[in-house]
């Protein structure tokens, strides 16, 4: 078996308001509901274990587009609005931040129970996962989130995060059990972080003989070696540059909002009525639901479609999140319902994006698409931690 990938964030410590944390249950709800439609569970489980997509979905849930809350926030969300659908979508999330993380062998043990799954098995698949990353991995980082997403078909991806003091840093750290062929010979596909020097690694093949005896899972059959490590570094900065921004793919999706109009796709007019603006958030969402993993490699460019709840890169559109989540929850219960006119209009905007971006030249002022968003923000029901945005000439919002 193998990690599948690893993150490392800049520590941010406060909290998630409520006004933006119902919402991020309901957009996680909807994209793991299209998700399964359009690909299965497993396909779920496969994104989850991506470094690269799962900051994407946080950032176009409009949490900061690079903190170390992403990995609790958009979890929390998730369990909450998944665990009350699982039997139906076949996904179960357990553990989470602190005594929640050490809560996951009795919430398995239940899972066991309820379905049929091999529960002592999926605990010792936890408590290894936990272990490497705490124990044999000795990176300066202390684990202090632990989730572990199974399905119904007994397949399972780890999401867990430490802290390191030292570097005010936080590592992020996934699994996926189809990537996974030992727990001790180079077990992750991924790890997301700065490289802060060398570290003692027992879980590496080369470390066999200094393990030996040291670490329990000696019934562990080592494999081959797999080659790719994903690891993705997020910056210090609080605010969006375009240096971590595509602005190819970024000007495809303002071009497709603010010139395109969906009337002029016959596919698309479905949609006709949407404002530019949330045309835009949506352009985005599609692609966290239907793209191919490349499409993640600048998950900033997904804050573009709600903010950020520190106002980076401008606050969250709440008038515009709300809209998009009305017309996907429309657009999937017309799907179940047997009609997917709505759910293909919507697979279609990130597919004229994409397909815009070939011979696309980007012409866009970064700066001034930012600083139009903050201008705008009161219309849309702008909201940060500080406040509610206000119109130009009043009082803004302090951003740091």
């Amino acid at each position: 078996m193998k990690r599948s990938g690893s993150t490392d964030l800049p520590l941010h410590y406060g909290y998630v308001p409520k006004w933006l944390a119902e919402r991020m249950a309901k957009l996680g709800l909807a994209v793991v509901e299209c998700l399964v439609m359009e690909y299965g569970n497993e396909e779920v489980l496969k994104r989850l274990a991506d470094p690269f997509w799962f900051q994407s979905l946080g950032a176009v849930m409009g949490m900061d587009w690079h903190s170390s809350g992403i990995t609790t926030s958009v979890m929390g969300a998730l369990k909450r609005a998944i665990n009350p659908h699982a039997k139906e979508l076949g996904i179960y999330i357990c553990g989470g931040k602190g005594k929640f993380s050490r809560e996951t062998p009795v919430e398995l043990m239940r899972l066991g129970d309820s379905t049929g799954l091999d529960a002592n098995y999926l605990v010792r698949c936890s408590k290894l996962s936990a272990k490497v990353d705490n124990t044999a991995v000795q990176d300066g980082f202390q684990l202090y989130t632990h989730n572990f997403v199974v399905s119904n078909a007994g397949k399972w991806s780890v999401i867990q995060q430490g802290m390191s003091d030292f570097s005010s840093t936080a590592r992020r750290y996934h699994w996926h059990s189809d990537d996974l062929t030992s727990f001790i010979n180079d077990p992750h596909s991924a790890i997301y972080g700065q490289n802060h020097g060398e570290i003692l690694n027992l879980a590496d093949k080369r470390a066999d003989a200094t393990r030996t005896g040291i670490m329990n899972i000696s019934s562990e059959k080592p494999d081959v070696m797999l080659n790719e490590i994903r690891h993705l570094s997020m910056p210090a900065h609080h605010d969006v540059r375009s240096k971590d921004v595509d602005l190819k793919r970024l000007g495809a999706v303002l071009w497709l909002a603010q010139e395109k109009r969906p009337a002029d796709f016959e596919d698309l007019l479905l949609l006709e009525g949407l404002g530019p603006r949330t045309l835009q958030s949506l352009t985005l969402v599609s692609e966290v639901i239907y793209g191919t993993p490349s499409r993640f490699k600048d998950p900033a460019r997904f804050s573009f479609a709600h903010g950020g709840k520190d106002g980076h890169p401008f606050p969250v559109p709440t008038k515009v999140y709300d809209e998009t989540l009305a017309t996907l929850h429309t657009a999937i219960h017309k799907a179940k319902m047997g009609n997917s006119d709505k759910t293909e209009a919507i697979k279609k905007l990130h597919t004229i994006a994409r397909n815009a971006e070939q011979d696309f030249t980007p012409n866009t002022n970064f700066d001034k698409v930012i600083e139009q968003e903050r201008a705008d923000s009161w219309k849309y029901g702008g909201r940060t931690v500080f406040g509610r945005a206000k119109p130009p000439g009043q009082q803004q919002l302090k951003l740091f």
